[in-house]
């Protein structure tokens, strides 16, 4: 991984289709973004639209306006950060469905914990499938397992789940310099009938295909992959704006960084790194780590971290004191206090 400043050239090479400079501000996004912030405000008492209070906010409102093109559904879905709601557009919303669908995320982060990778041994591109997999989660196993291994990931489930000969819905997601749309129209071109359906963008992709062409789809996808992935591109690379001091840590500069999107693809939101002391940490749900860190040398300091979705062998042992992260400002709101927290993105290392 990389540290310093983010400069142009590094919101460049995010993705071959992005444009390298700051976006020009479209005031049709911001005041689309603007009304589903009030509307979730107002109706769901969401102060400060973080991106994990977004996510169930937004599906709420989608239920209620998705259907009719509402661009502020549209700007709030691009705004939350999380690839399942940018990507896949949420167009109901059953309130009794969440507890369901948290459980088959918890299942389908203790599957992909089970799974052995090698990365020696790994192809370019992977396309995996398991009867277990549900539609709801696949776009979230996609993702953890291009955490993962760095390379493209297209997870699979069954479209009818009592049918174990229906076709395969497929959720896939990329890494930069692999444009995952492109790649899958030069595998449909190259083998005509073999994927029924796909659509998407640079770094994420839906597809739909025949069970019987699960086997010669992940070889055709693998081929491509190899032939457009140089080794370096395959080599995962944290880009860092550089190390933050105690008196940085603050709920102002959260603010601030917080105003001064919208952050996005080409303009991703500033991520810092540095080594704290680990006062203390322990285990939220299944798989969610909390933790109240210091900065190297002044004890006196504490601030909250949170890392979502943490494998096993990331976990930190009990007995670690110092712990290297790669992390985001974010303002925790909670029974109308105010509190800094930072957003873990990459755990580096502890002991």
């Amino acid at each position: 991984w990389s540290a310093g400043p983010r400069m142009p050239h590094d919101l460049d090479d995010e993705s071959q289709h992005q444009p390298s400079s700051r976006p020009k501000i479209d005031t049709r996004w911001i005041k689309g973004l603007s009304r589903a912030e009030a509307s979730a405000r107002g109706e769901y008492g969401v102060q400060h639209m973080s991106k994990t209070r977004a996510e169930w906010a937004v599906q709420r409102l989608a239920a209620k306006e998705a259907e009719s093109g509402n661009p502020a559904v549209e700007a709030a879905l691009q705004s939350t950060g999380f690839e399942e709601l940018r990507c896949e557009r949420v167009l109901s919303y059953d309130p009794a469905s969440v507890p369901i669908e948290a459980g088959m995320r918890e299942q389908a982060f203790a599957l992909v914990d089970q799974l052995a990778f090698d990365a020696d041994d790994l192809p370019a591109g992977l396309s995996l499938f398991d009867e277990r997999w549900h539609q709801g989660v696949v776009g979230i196993v996609a993702s953890r397992i291009k955490e993962r291994c760095h390379r493209p990931v297209i997870a699979f489930a069954l479209a009818d789940a009592d049918d174990p000969e229906s076709e395969l819905k497929g959720s896939a997601r990329s890494i930069p310099g692999f444009h995952i749309r492109d790649a899958l129209d030069a595998v449909a071109a190259a083998n005509p009938g073999l994927v029924t359906k796909f659509g998407g963008h640079a770094m994420a992709a839906g597809l739909s295909l025949s069970r019987a062409n699960f086997d010669a789809f992940a070889q055709a996808f693998a081929a491509e992959a190899t032939r457009v992935l140089s080794p370096e591109l395959l080599q995962a690379t944290i880009v860092s704006d550089g190390e933050l001091s105690a008196e940085e840590l603050t709920l102002g500069c959260a603010a601030d960084l917080a105003a001064a999107g919208p952050w996005g693809q080409a303009f991703p939101e500033p991520t810092f790194h540095g080594r704290f002391k680990l006062q203390q940490q322990r285990r939220l749900g299944e798989n969610h780590l909390k933790m109240v860190l210091s900065p190297l040398g002044d004890d006196g300091f504490l601030v909250d971290a949170i890392a979502f979705g943490v494998s096993e062998a990331d976990w930190p042992a009990s007995s670690a004191t110092e712990i290297e992260l790669a992390y985001r400002l974010n303002i925790n709101e909670f029974r109308g206090a105010r509190t800094l927290q930072l957003m873990v993105e990459h755990l580096l290392g502890s002991h």
